[in-house]
């Protein structure tokens, strides 16, 4: 055996390695227990430990194809990075910032990652190394900004429908009156905090049928915001009838959860089905177009 053959082989048994291992885990552990107390555990980050573990998986998964593209990055580069992504995690982790903490736990696995690894093997797994990102829960300021005009337009669809099927409903904000009762459309009643979720859920069942094509990602994605606009107005239709026609407190009971799921899994199948037609479309345009004219 050659010494340099010698030296990748043993290239994982240095102290440096381990000792690099062993700083991210230090970081990686507080801040994953952060996460499940304060974001895990709710509804719109029920996905954290999913692209935890589903990353870890593609990382394996291509790592025959990481090792043999491997060739450490420009020291000055990816020392700059890894300074720079462990400040922005020291600035999250002493005021408490959540986002920001794993923003630069991320950036600090990246960047070691690049020093080890190097760009071109970074670039080889740009899907998994992207999905990592998943893991940064947006602020509650940026996501109430984003699912607020959402929220109005989901309570004005229904009530627009139900007043449609001649029901006695009035809209105020996000508070629907019908009959004696009285709704508020909150964050979780509209379900759009489980957008990031479903994207999520969207884009692993794009790579796991081998389709890490950045672009059709984006496309499919982009589809993510319509689908589940639309399965949460169905949600809400469903959930007035049940206060008006059975009452409060059966839309409030286990309903109210189930309704929620049941939704969720239509959205997941309405973005299959239009993955399906997509593949449909894409197979009648290259028949015709293997078709030779008479």
């Amino acid at each position: 055996m050659t010494a340099t053959a010698l030296e990748r082989q043993q290239g994982r048994t240095g102290g440096g390695y381990w000792f690099a291992v062993a700083g991210l885990l230090a970081l990686a552990i507080p801040t994953f227990i952060t996460l499940g107390r304060q974001v895990w555990s709710a509804e719109g980050g029920v996905h954290g430990p999913i692209v935890l573990a589903t990353g870890a998986w593609m990382l394996a998964r291509q790592r025959s194809s990481i090792e043999a593209l491997r060739a450490p990055g420009n020291l000055a580069i990816g020392g700059l990075a890894l300074l720079a992504a462990l400040a922005i995690y020291a600035l999250g982790r002493v005021f408490d910032f959540v986002s920001i903490e794993t923003f630069g736990l991320v950036g600090a696995v990246i960047s070691a990652g690049y020093l080890y690894f190097g760009g071109r093997a970074l670039r080889a797994a740009w899907f998994p190394v992207l999905w990592l990102f998943f893991l940064v829960p947006p602020p509650g300021w940026a996501v109430d900004r984003v699912t607020a005009p959402l929220k109005e337009f989901v309570s004005y669809a229904a009530t627009s429908f139900l007043s449609w099927l001649d029901y006695p409903i009035l809209r105020q904000g996000v508070t629907l009156f019908v009959g004696p009762y009285q709704l508020l459309v909150e964050d979780a009643c509209s379900g759009l905090r489980s957008l990031s979720s479903l994207v999520v859920v969207t884009l692993l069942y794009i790579y796991i049928k081998n389709k890490p094509s950045w672009r059709y990602a984006l496309f499919i994605a982009a589809l993510v915001i319509p689908v589940a606009v639309l399965t949460n107005i169905l949600r809400i239709v469903i959930l007035v009838l049940i206060t008006y026609h059975v009452g409060d407190e059966a839309a409030q009971s286990f309903l109210h959860v189930s309704t929620g799921m049941v939704m969720f899994v239509v959205a997941l199948l309405g973005i299959f089905a239009i993955d399906w037609a997509v593949e449909q479309a894409q197979l009648f345009l290259r028949r015709r177009s293997h078709v030779q004219p008479a």
